[in-house]
C-alpha cells in the first residue's frame, strides 16, 4: 500500500507518519511511504521505502509529479493556517485552494491515463472554519455551510471539488473537518486558534502566555493524537458508507477557555495558571466570534470515529506525547 502525506513536515503530518509506522489496526499498513512538504519532513525510522520531496503543489508540476507516484492513499493535510490566509489574502487562495484544485486535476489526468484503472483514495483534512454564525447550540450533520472567514471558504471549496471529482470516479475522497487541534507541541504559529494551545503549552513549560480573548470563549477541540486517529480510521473507512456525503464533522469535546485554565489548574498547580496573562486583540476576538463551538459529530461516531472527554484527558495526551519537562 503506496502511501503520501502532503503537509507530512507539520505537526499533524508527522503524528500520522508515526502512526501509520506504528501499524495500527484501523489501516491497511503501508509498504511504501511519500512525504511531500514545502521543505522536507524529517526522515522517519523505518526500513520501508521512504521518499522525502519538497515544493508547492499549487505548482501544476509538482502537483503533476506527485500524482503520477500512483499513490493508493494520499492525506491532503497542507495549507497555511487560518490566520496567515486572513492576512495573506492571495497566498491563502493560491495554496489552499488552488493548490487543492491543482492536485485534483493531475490525479483526474492520472486516471484518465490508466483507462480508469487508477483511482487513488484522497483523505482531505478541512476545518470547522467551513460553518459560520449563527449558531445553534450544537451543530449537527445537516447545518449548512457559511463560512466568515477566508480560511474557512478556501476549505469549503476543496471539499466540494473533492466531492465532485469522486462522483466522476476520478478519485475516492472524503474531507474530515478536524475541531482545533489543541495542545500542539513546539512553538506558537499564525493560526489564530494558536492561543488555544499556548495558554496550556506555555504555563507547563514555565513561560508566560497571552489569552487574547474572553475566558467565556467556547471552543471544538481534539488532540494531536486524535487528529491522527481520525485520518487512519478514515483510510480504512469504505467510502460507500458515507452514502456520497463526503464531508464529516470530526469528534471533539467543547468547553470554555476558563475549563481549559481549570483543568490546568487540576494537573499543574496555581503557579502555572498565573503565568496566562489575559491580552485583549480584537482581530483574534473578532475571527473566534465567527467559529463554531459545539457539535453532534453523530454520523462520525456512528463510523467509528472517537476522541478525548475531557480537556484534562488532552492536556494528559501532551504531558504523555509531547511534554519534555518536569510539572
Amino acid at each position: 500500500m503506496r502511501m503520501m502525506i502532503i503537509g507530512a513536515a507539520g505537526m499533524v503530518g508527522r503524528k500520522l507518519t508515526q502512526r501509520l509506522l506504528a501499524g495500527h489496526a484501523d489501516v491497511v499498513t503501508p509498504t511504501e511511504l511519500i512525504l511531500y512538504d514545502m521543505f522536507d519532513a524529517p526522515a522517519p525510522d523505518t526500513d520501508l521505502p521512504c521518499t522525502i520531496l519538497s515544493g508547492n503543489i499549487a505548482d501544476k508540476a509538482e502537483s503533476e509529479k506527485l500524482a503520477a507516484f500512483h499513490p493508493d492513499v494520499i492525506f491532503h493535510l497542507a495549507s497555511i493556517v487560518s490566520g496567515e490566509a486572513e492576512v495573506e489574502f492571495d497566498k491563502g487562495w493560491q495554496i489552499n485552494a488552488h493548490g487543492g484544485w491543482q492536485l485534483l486535476e493531475a490525479l483526474r489526468a492520472q486516471h484518465d491515463a490508466s483507462g480508469g484503472t487508477y483511482r487513488a483514495k484522497v483523505i482531505f483534512t478541512s476545518s470547522i472554519a467551513v460553518f459560520g454564525p449563527p449558531f445553534p447550540d450544537a451543530i449537527d450533520d445537516d447545518f449548512l455551510c457559511a463560512p466568515q472567514t477566508s480560511y474557512g471558504a478556501q476549505k469549503a471549496m476543496v471539499e466540494l471539488l473533492l466531492a465532485d471529482y469522486s462522483r466522476k470516479g476520478f478519485v475516492d475522497g472524503m474531507s474530515i473537518r478536524l475541531p482545533t487541534v489543541c495542545v500542539r507541541p513546539g512553538k506558537p504559529n499564525l493560526a489564530a486558534s494558536s492561543f488555544f494551545s499556548g495558554i496550556i503549552r506555555e504555563p507547563l513549560n514555565g513561560v508566560e502566555a497571552l489569552l487574547p480573548v474572553s475566558d467565556e470563549v467556547r471552543h471544538w477541540h481534539a488532540s494531536p493524537r486524535s487528529a491522527a486517529g481520525f485520518l487512519t480510521h478514515a483510510a480504512g473507512l469504505d467510502f460507500n458508507r458515507l452514502e456520497g456525503r463526503r464531508s464529516l464533522n470530526m469528534p471533539g469535546l467543547s468547553c470554555t477557555v476558563a475549563e481549559q485554565i481549570e483543568a490546568l489548574r487540576s494537573l499543574a498547580g496555581e503557579k502555572a495558571v498565573s503565568l496566562i496573562k489575559p491580552q485583549a486583540d480584537e482581530h483574534i476576538i473578532k475571527i473566534v466570534a465567527g467559529w463554531p463551538r459545539n457539535f453532534t459529530a453523530a454520523r462520525a461516531t456512528a463510523l467509528g470515529f472517537s476522541s478525548e472527554k475531557s480537556f484534562t484527558d488532552i492536556i494528559k495526551v501532551y504531558l504523555d506525547d509531547d511534554f519534555e519537562g518536569t510539572l
